[in-house]
C-alpha cells in the first residue's frame, strides 16, 4: 500500500486539527471511544485504521508527513476525562514512545517530515528525546506543550 498521504499515527478526537476531516489524513489510533465528559461534552475517537502505533499497519516509505502525538500521561484514573480524552502510558513507556518513533520513520518517505507533539506535564520532554536516534530540527521550548519538527 503507498498512500502518498498524511498519517496522524494517534488521532484521538482529532482535537488540534482544525479540518477534522481532512481527506489527504489518514487518522489511526488503537481505540475508538464516544462517550461524555464530565462538562457534557462529547468526545468522539473514530479513528480511520483502527492500529498501534508501535506496529503500524503500512508499508515503508508510504507517507510525506506523519504527525506523532503519543500518550503523555502516567497518572491519571482509569475512569479520569483526562485518561478518556489522552490514554495513559504504563511502565514500558519509553519503550513504547522509541518504537513508535521507529514506525513512525519507517512509514515516513525518504525526506518526509514527522512532526512530534509532547506535553510535558509529568514527563519532561528532555526524557523523552533520549528515546529517539536524532535530534530534533525545529521546535518550542518554552511552554509545556512542545512540537518539534523531524526530517528522514
Amino acid at each position: 500500500m503507498n498512500l502518498d498521504k498524511v498519517l496522524d499515527a494517534c488521532c484521538g478526537s482529532r482535537m488540534f486539527w482544525f479540518d477534522k476531516q481532512n481527506e489527504d489524513v489518514i487518522f489511526m489510533d488503537k481505540r475508538e471511544l464516544e462517550t461524555e465528559l464530565c462538562d457534557g461534552r462529547k468526545l468522539v475517537v473514530k479513528p480511520d485504521v483502527i492500529a498501534d502505533f508501535r506496529n503500524m499497519p503500512f508499508d515503508d516509505e508510504s507517507f510525506y508527513l506523519v504527525v506523532f502525538d503519543p500518550l503523555h500521561l502516567l497518572k491519571a484514573g482509569d475512569e479520569s476525562w483526562l485518561a478518556k480524552k489522552y490514554g495513559k502510558l504504563d511502565d514500558n513507556w519509553r519503550e513504547d514512545i522509541a518504537q513508535g518513533f521507529d514506525e513512525c520513520m519507517r512509514v515516513l518517505k525518504t525526506n518526509g517530515t514527522l512532526i512530534f507533539k509532547w506535553n510535558e506535564d509529568q514527563i519532561p520532554l528532555r526524557e523523552v528525546l533520549k528515546c529517539f536516534g536524532q535530534r530534533p530540527l525545529i521546535g518550542n521550548k518554552r511552554s509545556k506543550t512542545h512540537w518539534l519538527v523531524f526530517m528522514k
